[in-house]
């Protein structure tokens, strides 16, 4: 829904100047992100300092990147085109709907309230409500759980293979937007039932 690769950009960097590390740029960030902040951090610091440095480094950059994150939350990320527009219309189908993420909790919901998305979803869960994340099933049969739904009766809107791969195991039918980074793949090589370029492309008209 939210285009938040600015937003990575300058926490990560920013925590990599902490730790006085060399940058690294936004082409590694789109094929990096997707799997959670602490997958990222480690594939981070895995790149610009070896792997053996990840875990004596991970703690203080976990801190860091936290600290640099929540400062600039959203001041460099924008809403897709058609996002806004395509819930609205979900929403006036009557349709319950949920925002499940593998972003943390303290950055999704913060996220959500500054663009203008929070009145649209019944619920939100970032990556740490639950044990394990996306792709794994676990997050997305949990939501189903607390909507009430059926999983077969539950569509999954997303942008990436994890989105994709998830819904799949949950056995819910699943949409992805073609703009996701999807880890530097081509979205329409992921598993779902359908594609569209835009959210509002969903129920047109």
């Amino acid at each position: 829904m939210v285009d938040t690769i600015g937003d990575f950009v300058v926490a990560l960097n920013r925590m990599l100047d902490d730790l006085a590390l060399p940058h690294v740029d936004r082409d590694f960030i789109e094929r990096t992100v997707g799997k959670g902040s602490e997958h990222l951090i480690r594939m981070t610091l895995t790149q610009v300092a070896g792997a053996d440095s990840v875990e004596t480094r991970f703690t203080a950059a976990w801190d860091r990147y936290q600290h640099h994150y929540l400062a600039i939350n959203g001041e460099h990320s924008a809403v897709f085109p058609g996002v806004a527009e395509g819930l609205r219309a979900l929403q006036a189908r009557g349709l319950v709907l949920a925002c499940l993420t593998n972003k943390p909790t303290a950055f999704a919901l913060p996220l959500l309230e500054k663009k203008g998305l929070a009145p649209f979803f019944k619920l939100a869960f970032g990556g740490d409500a639950f044990e394990r994340k996306k792709p794994d099933p676990l997050p997305l049969l949990k939501t189903c759980e607390a909507l009430g739904t059926e999983p077969g009766r539950t569509l999954m809107i997303g942008d990436s293979s994890n989105d994709a791969k998830a819904a799949r195991a949950a056995g819910c039918p699943v949409v992805l937007v073609s703009y996701g980074y999807n880890h530097g793949e081509p979205v329409r090589s992921a598993p779902a039932d359908a594609f569209v370029d835009r959210l509002d492309e969903l129920l047109p008209g």
